[in-house]
């Protein structure tokens, strides 16, 4: 797996979404051994650490849900944050 396939999954299931490395930033985090998911909208950004074992399932074609209930949650609290 790498970081623009997992962009794309996340694209397909958030089309709202940014571009991959500009909205939505992928990283695989070595030290703690897993995807980094950081996303951006106007000057406010926030990241998020995927589950263990999420975004290999997603990718497998297994299961997403997981992974589209952690990107919601980071949609939402990015979008909760006061304009600034």
């Amino acid at each position: 797996m790498n970081k623009q396939k997992l962009c794309q999954k996340i694209r397909e299931i958030y089309p709202d979404i940014g571009a991959c490395g500009i909205d939505l930033d992928v990283v695989y985090d070595v030290k703690n051994d897993r995807w980094k998911v950081g996303l951006k909208r106007d000057q406010k950004e926030l990241k998020t650490f995927l589950e263990p074992g999420d975004a290999e399932l997603c990718m497998e074609g297994k299961q997403c849900l997981s992974l589209a209930i952690e990107i919601n949650q980071l949609k939402d609290s990015i979008d909760r944050m006061p304009k600034g």
